[in-house]
């Protein structure tokens, strides 16, 4: 099982020097994330700096926020910056992210539209020789000529589309390269819901798994209970609590975040919520609780809870990450 870290310290200093350990203890990948106040592709490219051989990924950048010939282009500088190391993960992120945040109308169906987003970088990528770019999409039509890309490092670079539903997962399966899971899949999700989605594609699954290592087992869970209310308070990704049965305590979660009651949204989330999403616990107990993933995905990606945890303990979860899951 190939292991990718999650860079969730909250400095870009910070995401820098946890992925140069993460590069040395053999890791995969790491991944910056993006937010409303932080620039996913632009802390990509100063981890490309610090690193040497690790794989780079956004795990995701904003897709609808911003142009596909934007992401297209920082995706090809920061492959050149690295060597060739890139991965351009993209998300549609929820109507509240698109509107409130970006002033960005969202599309009803985000499916068609990421689909057209990712022809379009498709063929930027494939135009790097030279001899111009013409798309037309039902979505976006470009038009440019004097099209080229000198000194690209490969002539094409992986993409990978965050999903949750059913509509999403399938776009993946059909169109990327690979799934970035949600940090709130279950295994049994998983299993009974994406899998039988990417059967037979070329799509890589590339799950979060919410990781939270203390030699105080109590402190532990409770820090990836609290990431998990966070998630629920979103009835969006609540289609992950139905094979469990659990849609009515997502509205539990949901209810308690409306009121302001950050407690009870963490008092809702019940052991086996946690168990079927999370890592938690020491070192050992990490390492064997990472199995339960064996046959569901062949690479990880280690996500350390931050909601509510101030940025010290981020930091010493994520170097706890890094030195469990070293390689050998």
């Amino acid at each position: 099982m190939k292991h990718g870290l999650i860079l969730t310290r909250s400095s870009i200093q910070g995401q820098m020097d946890a992925a140069a350990r993460a590069d040395a203890a053999g890791f995969e990948s790491v991944w910056t994330t993006e937010f409303f106040n932080a620039h996913g592709l632009v802390r990509l490219a100063a981890v490309a700096t610090a690193t040497k051989r690790v794989k780079l990924g956004t795990g995701i950048a904003y897709a609808f926020m911003r142009t596909p010939m934007l992401a297209a282009s920082a995706a090809m500088d920061i492959d050149e910056l690295s060597g060739g190391r890139m991965i351009l993960g993209l998300g549609s992120g929820t109507r509240s992210m698109n509107e409130n945040w970006y002033s960005v109308k969202f599309d009803a169906a985000p499916a068609p539209r990421m689909k057209d987003a990712i022809g379009l970088i498709r063929a930027a990528f494939a135009a790097q020789k030279g001899g111009g770019l013409r798309y037309e999409g039902p979505h976006y039509q470009v038009k440019i000529p004097q099209f080229s890309r000198p000194g690209a490092p490969r002539p094409s670079i992986p993409i990978a589309i965050a999903a949750v539903n059913k509509g999403m997962v399938r776009t993946a399966a059909a169109i990327a390269d690979g799934l970035v899971g949600h940090p709130i899949y279950t295994r049994k999700y998983i299993a009974d819901v994406v899998k039988p989605e990417l059967d037979g594609s070329r799509c890589e699954l590339l799950p979060y798994i919410i990781t939270s290592i203390a030699n105080d087992r109590a402190q532990a869970r409770n820090e990836a209970r609290m990431q998990i209310g966070f998630y629920y308070t979103t009835r969006l990704y609540h289609s992950v609590l139905k094979p469990h049965g659990w849609e009515s305590i997502g509205e539990t979660i949901a209810n308690a975040f409306k009121k302001g009651d950050f407690a009870a949204m963490a008092a809702a989330v019940p052991d086996e919520m946690v168990d079927a999403i999370a890592i938690t616990g020491r070192p050992d107990e990490a390492r064997d609780q990472l199995a339960q993933w064996k046959g569901l995905a062949e690479h990880v990606l280690f996500y350390s809870p931050s909601v509510g945890i101030k940025s010290e303990r981020v930091a010493e979860n994520v170097d706890a990450i890094i030195d469990t899951f070293k390689a050998g």
